[in-house]
């Protein structure tokens, strides 16, 4: 039985709560992003962060799709509310979405507890702005 691990191109990697901190100059400045390691683990090939509610919605993300091979989001708290095209999708604690490369989306609606997990390859994707595909409704005001 041999116990030699053949070489790879990504490391291993194990990323604790404490380990790395939430910052507020990712993507989205509204939001707080917290890195899990994988963007490095991978050479780039994949990024992995948590991302949480830290400003009330006022104009959301605007419309837009990403330049990405693969995307999901898990929501592990709260809610949030997306266009995606021209439809209303209500993403609760435990659901999860499949962003398929290129579809036009906004978020535009979310609660103050939300926090997500965001799986995206390559790490270094494009959010690239789009022409509005409808109206959109208007943010549920934080109490």
């Amino acid at each position: 039985m041999s116990t030699h691990t053949p070489p790879t191109t990504t490391q291993f990697s194990h990323v604790k709560p404490g380990d790395t901190p939430w910052r507020g100059d990712g993507l989205r400045d509204f939001f707080l992003y917290r890195d899990l390691g994988i963007a490095a683990a991978t050479n780039g090939r994949v990024i992995a962060h948590l991302v949480k509610a830290d400003k009330a919605p006022e104009k959301g993300t605007g419309w837009h799709r990403h330049e990405a091979e693969f995307q999901i989001v898990l929501m592990i708290k709260g809610w949030a509310r997306f266009m995606y095209d021209d439809k209303v999708t209500l993403v609760e604690a435990g659901d999860c979405v499949h962003q398929r490369p290129g579809i036009s989306h906004f978020l535009f609606d979310y609660s103050p507890d939300m926090e997500y997990l965001e799986i995206v390859g390559p790490a270094d994707f494009k959010s690239v702005a789009v022409d509005a595909v409808c109206a959109v409704p208007e943010p549920t005001p934080w109490k």
